[in-house]
């Protein structure tokens, strides 16, 4: 939905980061309070503070965004509720979200309140975008690995606001699916404590050791064109950044977005402040490979000298005077003199009482100074365009008089300028239903390849395979009394069409069971009548997150495997869950290969290819392709998770996910889960005793 002007949306980590970016000509800025940000290490705000920056930024028409977009276990979510109430009372421009329990719950309590669907969304589809404008969102934040054409492909098929990222850094994992930091450290970058493993060394094949790190983006000459394709805000990354970076980023974007030359040391020096050896546009443009990779290198880091931090600090030393507004002087012999001020919505008036204007006795009336001194609004966010001024032209007035009006007509303009109603909240009550004991979870195996199918199917509840899979192995597992589920990719960049497509010849044959890992994947089955099963990497996390998808109609759904065993013993609802109970955790999900950046690029494999860490421990890759087209690739942990021995509970079915063993490991894992067997090999108990901050 293209808007008459794209929005240059700012990061405020802080109160002096706010001051920078609203100084230097933001339209917005986004801001976290000190719980539920995906920013937990950015220094944030108090409620207080919270409350006097959106007073701040509201008086120079700057709209406030606040982020509530981590994942909320059950204990969390009133208070989580509280905060939001909170905002609603401020009241904020709209919350941006990533849990669907807590969204499905704000779009009940407070329908006032725009609502936008987070990047941790993992957004990219037509299909997903236009699903959640059907559920009450405003605006979505999409994913940064998209495509232009992509975009554009978005935009043409929902009319909800689209946010995209211009500038900043990049993760090397879609938002919302990396696990990484959770299983290596316990610090869940799903709830705002990423540890940035990616950032350390990793070497793949060929590569240059730092195979996890990618550039900076910017798409900062893009702007236009992203606007052109349907972008209605242009958003920089860096809650965690000092104001000077975030001045430069604005005083760029906002040059762009008014159609102007970007002044070239200006982006000089916002290469100096911070880059990774520079920046890429490899999403955007779809030329990803070798030239994405980047790190943050010695010559990066001087470059950042104390010079050009005074020069990027002028950007933002002085008030920035953005909001149009006319003065009215009345000023005639006998009366006390009045300014009346006005911004095209509020008026305020003010009149000298202590003053009555006198005949002038000496000096001829000189209206023009009056006039000059009504201009004079250097030092506040008010830049006078016209002053009328009415008077008999025999009266005296004196200039600190008039000064004194000027000063006190804008004060109270901005008093009126900082008021605004709350947005009501109503309490909705939590879900409070128990699931209750199921006994012995049912299993079920996920298989990636179907070469991966043992002899011994029989002793599961259903099967995963690819939505690919050939008939053969289908009518195999059918013909074994197995219930077949199709799993959809876990991406589906550019490949909406093509999966819809297949989704409609298998539903033809009769298979009509379907796997989900996004909820663009889920807007398919909902489109086309099929049964929805969800997968972990839906995020599900608390009890009002299993309610949405129970109402929504999913026929079950796997748990986040960062919830612990008494977490997932704590939930409540009625619709059926399950978790991981054997495989490799899948630790990132990434558009742009690893494996890619070595001399060859990406080499399209067809087989598990590794990285390698600083320790020498060796992590899976593998690459997921659909009709001949690489669409992503993953991570896997080094080995793999163990559960099936120990007792779980409050808990339907329990999955086996298989990535990298070949038939004959499938059934020895297939027969030691049914026996309950300890493991014999090195394994991990993953989060399910430990959980994750």
């Amino acid at each position: 939905m293209k808007t008459k002007k794209i929005e240059v949306l700012a990061p405020a980590g802080n109160p002096a980061a706010l001051k920078a970016a609203v100084f230097a000509g933001a339209d917005a800025v986004y801001m976290g309070g000190s719980l539920f940000s995906a920013r937990a290490s950015a220094v944030n705000f108090s409620r207080e503070e919270m409350r006097e920056a959106v007073l701040f930024a509201r008086e120079r028409n700057v709209r406030v965004y606040v982020t509530v977009n981590t994942l909320l276990k059950d204990d969390e979510l009133p208070e989580a509720l509280d905060f939001c109430k909170f905002l609603c009372s401020v009241p904020v421009d709209g919350i941006l979200i990533q849990d669907m329990g807590l969204f499905n719950i704000l779009r009940e309590a407070c329908p006032g309140m725009p609502l936008h669907a987070s990047t941790q969304m993992s957004l990219h589809t037509p299909g997903g975008a236009a699903l959640l404008k059907e559920l009450g969102a405003s605006r979505v934040v999409l994913a940064r690995e998209m495509s232009l054409k992509e975009i554009e492909e978005v935009s043409k098929k929902t009319d909800v606001e689209l946010e995209a990222f211009v500038h900043g850094a990049l993760c090397m994992s879609l938002s919302g699916q990396c696990y990484f930091s959770a299983m290596l450290g316990g610090r869940s970058g799903n709830r705002g404590r990423c540890a940035q493993t990616c950032r350390l060394p990793f070497a793949a094949p060929g590569g240059t050791g730092h195979d996890l790190s990618l550039k900076d983006m910017s798409f900062i000459d893009h702007i236009e064109t992203l606007h052109n394709a349907g972008v209605c805000s242009a958003k920089i990354e860096g809650r965690m950044k000092r104001p000077e970076y975030v001045a430069a980023a604005v005083a760029a974007c906002r040059k762009a977005a008014d159609g102007e030359p970007v002044p070239e040391n200006l982006l000089e020096h916002l290469n100096a402040v911070f880059s990774r050896s520079g920046f890429t546009d490899g999403y955007l443009s779809a030329h990803r490979g070798r030239a994405m990779f980047g790190t943050r290198t010695k010559e990066d880091v001087e470059s950042a000298n104390s010079a050009v931090f005074a020069q990027l600090h002028t950007l933002y030393k002085n008030e920035a005077q953005r909001v149009p507004v006319t003065f009215t002087l009345s000023a005639f012999a006998g009366e006390n003199p009045r300014v009346t001020v006005s911004d095209g919505e509020n008026e305020a008036v003010v009149t000298a009482e202590d003053c009555v204007c006198e005949i002038a006795q000496k000096l001829p009336v000189n209206t023009e100074r009056w006039e000059q001194q009504l201009r004079k609004t250097g030092g506040t966010p008010y830049l006078c365009e016209a002053v009328q001024i009415d008077t008999d032209e025999k009266t005296a007035l004196p200039i600190s008089v008039l000064n004194g009006l000027r000063r006190e007509a804008l004060e109270k303009l901005g008093e009126q300028r900082r008021e605004k109603p709350a947005v009501p909240f109503k309490n909705i009550p939590l879900d409070t239903r128990t699931h209750g004991e199921s006994g012995r979870p049912k299993l079920r195996a996920f298989f990636k390849d179907c070469t991966q199918v043992p002899e011994n199917i029989s002793m599961l509840e259903a099967v995963i395979l690819p939505l690919d899979a050939d008939e053969a192995t289908r009518t195999r597992c059918k013909n074994a009394g197995v219930e077949v589920i199709l799993a959809l990719p876990r991406a589906l960049w550019g490949i909406e069409n093509a999966v819809r497509a297949r989704m409609k010849a298998c539903k033809a044959m009769g298979d009509t069971h379907f796997y989900c890992g996004n909820l663009g994947a889920l807007a398919l089955c909902k489109e086309l009548g099929v049964s929805a099963h969800g997968g972990f990497s839906l995020n599900v996390f608390n009890t009002e997150c299993l309610r949405f998808f129970e109402e929504f109609g999913l026929d079950d759904t796997e748990l986040s495997f960062e919830l612990t065993g008494d977490e997932i013993r704590g939930l409540g609802g009625e619709l059926p869950r399950g978790i991981l109970l054997y495989g490799r955790q899948p630790l990132m999900l990434m558009r742009n290969c690893p494996l890619a950046n070595s001399p060859k690029g990406c080499l399209n494999c067809k087989h598990a290819g590794k990285i390698r860490d600083r320790k020498g421990v060796e992590f899976p890759v593998h690459c997921t392709r659909f009709e001949g087209k690489t669409v992503y690739s993953e991570v896997f942990n080094s080995v793999p998770l163990v559960l099936f021995d120990r007792p779980v509970s409050n808990v339907d079915f329990g999955v086996l996910r298989f990535s990298v063993e070949n038939a004959v490991e499938t059934q020895a894992i297939l027969d030691a889960a049914v026996r309950h067997e300890k493991p014999h090999s090195d394994c991990t108990r993953g989060l399910f005793l430990r959980g994750v901050l």
